[in-house]
């Protein structure tokens, strides 16, 4: 057996851990995951040395370019940017990681939210080179701050290229205090930071000795004793994706409803409601992977199957009764752009939550963002590509919604273009009581 696979058996009842790698253009985020790829084993021989084979390798030394192990399409290669999400997996002994290299050109903002609304951590790399005097690039503020808005409930600060900057701890510190700042300014309350040269290997796995005056854990134990429980206790919801109809009748067989329990539990005698009909019904049976179960949790993939027939079909959403919402038309939320063509209120967009589609019109803009000062700005009544905005939104029908912090099933959704199909905006509820 290859030390590939060994090392994903070993880690595998230890919790999985899902993180993306943000920043800047040319801060190293390729570079770090290649190396957490090697240094846990989690590529063959002939992958090295088919990076050391190929014609887009950057230098002349004898380092490989690890870069290559994740921009696979061949205009990154060309480039030398990250342009598409790349997903990798690897694991140690301790802990399984799923990790989304995401781009850090402006242009391609979109795709690293893509990656971050599935994460529960962050990467965020600074080049110590381009940042020693303490002044952070605009990407590293836009994409910290989707990280916070998207919840992330780790941040990881990786200052990176320390060897460029002889690993002077002068720099480092100034780093540290410009991040702080910003922390302080998008309310992130707890980071980590960590000194490494991803290229050369330094404070990934074991501490380095080029800095001895860094006390915390170099980067891999750190992210292996990142916490994965979830205190909040978030209500549960199931949007419909798929009715399965089983045996022809219900004489023969039964009529299911599949989707991915996010939050709480249910168990066989619950009632649940059933959106947007109001309607009820007792669950008499639950199925997980073909298995019948007495209860499902948060993050179980299940069919439920109910004691009457209701009209239920894919984009309802299924709630306890006994965990009482009320659907909502308006509400307020933060909206981050990502069509080239400006936001227009006097049009209406398709509105995608979680499996179910309506028709929105949003309202009004109050306010722009500007991730240079960091301070919100009065708005123009648009939204242009990469804006993030605090809007209000009407809806064509109701909506069961929370607000993002407290439950990000019911609090995510997307803008899209009806006449297009292109997914125009990422939107996150902050007050769905409006």
């Amino acid at each position: 057996m290859n030390a590939v696979n060994e090392s994903w058996i070993q880690a595998a009842d230890q919790g999985v851990l899902r993180l993306i790698t943000a920043g800047s253009v040319d801060d190293g985020k390729s570079t770090l995951i290649g190396r957490l790829l090697v240094d846990s084993q989690g590529v063959f021989a002939d992958q090295i040395a088919a990076i050391q084979r190929s014609k887009y390798k950057r230098g002349e030394d004898a380092e490989p370019d690890l870069a290559l192990l994740t921009d696979g399409l061949e205009a990154e290669r060309e480039q030398g940017i990250t342009i598409d999400v790349a997903y990798r997996y690897f694991a140690t002994p301790k802990r399984k990681f799923i990790v989304a290299d995401t781009p850090g050109h402006e242009q391609y903002t979109r795709n690293m939210i893509t990656g971050a609304s599935t994460a529960q951590a962050a990467i965020i790399l600074i080049d110590a080179s381009r940042a020693r005097d303490g002044q952070l690039l605009t990407q590293t503020k836009r994409h910290s701050t989707v990280a916070r808005l998207l919840g992330l409930r780790h941040i990881v600060v990786a200052v990176n290229k320390m060897d460029l900057v002889d690993w002077d701890q002068a720099v480092f510190d100034r780093i540290h205090a410009a991040y702080r700042e910003l922390a302080d300014h998008l309310g992130i309350e707890h980071f980590h930071i960590i000194p490494l040269s991803a290229l050369k290997g330094e404070n990934i796995t074991r501490p380095s000795s080029h800095a001895p005056w860094h006390t915390g854990l170099p980067l891999l134990p750190l992210l292996e004793s990142l916490s994965l429980d979830d205190e909040r206790q978030k209500p549960a919801r199931l949007f419909v994706q798929w009715v399965i109809r089983h045996g022809g009748s219900r004489v023969d067989g039964f009529r299911g409803y599949a989707g991915q329990l996010d939050g709480g539990r249910i168990r066989v005698g619950d009632t649940i409601q059933v959106w947007p009909s109001a309607r009820t019904a007792v669950v008499t049976g639950l199925y997980r992977a073909g298995q019948e179960q007495t209860q499902v949790e948060d993050g179980d993939a299940v069919t439920i199957v109910l004691d009457r027939e209701l009209d239920i079909s894919r984009g309802d959403l299924l709630t306890l009764a006994d965990e009482p919402v009320t659907p909502r038309k308006s509400f307020e939320a933060e909206l981050c752009w990502l069509d080239e063509q400006p936001l227009s209120t006097s049009r209406s967009y398709w509105l995608k939550q979680g499996t179910r589609l309506t028709q929105a019109k949003v309202r009004a803009v109050h306010a722009v963002r500007d991730v240079r000062s960091l301070q919100e700005q009065e708005a123009s009544g648009t939204l242009a590509l990469n804006d993030i905005g605090r809007v209000s939104i009407a809806s064509r029908d109701p909506l069961v919604l929370d607000d993002y912090q407290e439950h990000a099933g019911t609090g995510a959704f997307i803008l899209i273009d009806a006449g297009t199909n292109q997914t125009v905006a990422a939107g996150l509820v902050h007050n769905a009581a409006y």
